[in-house]
Parts: structure tokens; sequence; C-alpha cells
């Protein structure tokens, strides 16, 4: 669990803070909206739907789990973001995290997925995990900039990973950051 932090960001109060039952109804909204807003991410508006009681079920056993950390960004009293590390029960994996972070659009540009991605990272490196990955669209030049600053680098292409809304296929760039 992560204690509430505070953030001020170009006039924006915000905290980042570990999930909570209560804000499963939220989430499952939220979740719905952010998939609309972008091509950024693996889903299109309403697949994959995550209903209350799954957010609820999702955060219970992220909250018992010590590899998976399940983080919401709240501002002007909603929240308006969030990120998963999810780990592995598998040996061979249990060394590492997948991370993935969303932002509604309104909020982009405030350091939100930034202060997301440092708290995920700052609980990775205290809780002895040696390595996160995740996946990014190649087009996605800022996270993939964000990314780099915290140490990710680049570990290999999917190629022609995605079909977009404008029928074209994008490559997914996989990064990964290794903590000694």
């Amino acid at each position: 669990m992560i204690d509430k932090q505070q953030f001020e960001v170009r006039g924006l109060n915000y905290s980042v803070r570990s999930a909570a039952v209560q804000d499963a109804e939220e989430l499952s909204a939220l979740r719905l909206q952010i998939d609309g807003e972008t091509e950024n991410l693996d889903r299109e508006k309403g697949e994959a739907f995550i209903d209350v009681q799954g957010f609820e079920r999702l955060i219970q056993s992220d909250t018992a789990n010590p590899r998976n950390l399940f983080l919401v960004a709240e501002a002007k009293g909603r929240l308006v973001g969030f990120s998963r590390c999810e780990g592995s029960d598998l040996r061979r994996f249990s060394h590492k995290v997948e991370f993935g972070v969303c932002v509604l659009q309104a909020f982009w540009g405030y350091g939100i997925g930034k202060n997301l991605l440092w708290t995920s990272v700052a609980w990775a490196d205290a809780s002895g995990i040696k390595k996160m990955t995740l996946n990014v669209l190649e087009t996605n030049d800022k996270a993939i900039k964000l990314y780099q600053r915290f140490g990710f680098e680049t570990e290999g292409i999917l190629k022609n990973d995605k079909v977009l809304a404008d029928g074209k296929y994008y490559n997914t760039v996989v990064m990964g950051r290794f903590h000694e």
C-alpha cells in the first residue's frame, strides 16, 4: 500500500494513492472514458469492460499480493488516472512486474502519468523487484521519452502489432528497466 502523496503541477493539486475498494465504481467509468479518448491504449471504448465487481476483485487481489500495485490519481474531487504493476506467481518471473498507466485526456500535461510512474518505480525498487516492463505504441513519443528518463530501454519491437482507426498497422515498443 502506498500512502497518499500530494503534487502540484501548473496550478493543479492532485494526489496519488493506493486504490481502495470504494474506488471501483468510479474506476469502471473512468477506464471506459479513457479507452474512448486515445488510441495509445490496447482497447477501444467498451472492449474488455470491467464492471464494478470486477474492479472490486482486482483491487482486493492487488492489495493482498505483494507483487502487485494499483494506484489512482485524484484531482478536483474525482479520479483522473490510474496505474498498475502486475507481477507473476511463476518463480521464473518473480523478479519482475509489468507496468501500465492511463490518464484522462483533460488532465494530460500535469505530470500525473509521470508521478504514477515515479511512485511505481520507487515501490518496485523498495520491494526488491528487479525489472519493470511495459508496452507503448510507437507513435507515443512523449511516453517513450518519459520512460527513457526513468531508465527504461527499448528491448524489442512488435512489428505491425496493432491496427488503429485509420486502418494502418503500428508497432509496439517493448521497454524494460532493470534495477540492480
